[in-house]
């Protein structure tokens, strides 16, 4: 058996519940950081659900500050959500600015706490041309600054950064990840809107990987 030593920095999503399962026999805590988007509070569901169906430990850590003081579409409500594909300009309004930086700041001081040597975020290629700190360059250089600001050296581990949300559901989907089981939609409803940037990149997700999409949609 691998040792356990990884925090994971987990949503609830599509990516980073097929990190979870992809890697559980390494990780030793998993952290949901709810900083008030619409959809923070369901996927916070699904990450516990599949943490305690793994047998993982599961946290959730307030981020308020940033709902309070940061500008980003995904701290406004539903109706302040574009609509349409990632490629769009609008698109940009959706990034909550420096969140990944943020996160793996604090999931770093985790696994330094608990004497773990990594953490494990799901970004993936689909996310770079929108969201800076999503990027390979981001990563590594977020990477070089956790090792070299921890006496364990603690490392970023991000394997998906270079493949599609595609590849991630194939990968899932061989897994036997149910993804009727995660939550994605930027609008936080009961159902996923699907025309939200994140509900159309699910679709064409599961659509690329040939799996069969039981995600309840609006539209």
């Amino acid at each position: 058996m691998e040792k356990k030593d990884s925090v994971i920095v987990l949503s609830g999503g599509m990516d980073s519940v097929t990190l979870l399962h992809d890697y559980a026999q390494r990780i030793a805590l998993a952290v949901t950081f709810d900083y008030g988007s619409n959809h923070n509070k369901r996927e916070a569901v699904w990450a516990k659900y599949h943490c305690d169906l793994l047998g993982i430990e599961h946290i959730v850590i307030p981020l308020d500050f940033m709902a309070q003081y940061f500008k980003s579409s995904l701290l406004e409500g539903a109706d302040a959500i574009p609509e349409g594909h990632y490629a769009d300009e609008n698109m940009k309004s959706t990034v909550v600015p420096f969140r990944n930086g943020i996160m793996l700041a604090i999931a770093c001081g985790l696994a330094e706490s608990r004497n773990l040597q990594q953490v494990m975020i799901a970004n993936h290629f689909g996310d770079h041309a929108i969201y800076p700190d999503c990027r390979a360059s981001f990563v590594e250089a977020m990477g070089e600054a956790m090792s070299a600001g921890t006496y364990c050296n603690v490392q970023i581990f991000a394997p998906y950064t270079n493949i599609s949300k595609g590849d991630i559901a194939r990968r899932g989907n061989a897994l036997g990840i149910d993804y009727s089981t995660t939550y994605s939609c930027y609008k936080g409803g009961e159902k996923h809107c699907g025309k939200c940037g994140t509900c159309v990149e699910r679709k064409e997700a599961m659509r690329d990987a040939g799996i069969d999409d039981t995600t309840e949609y609006e539209f």
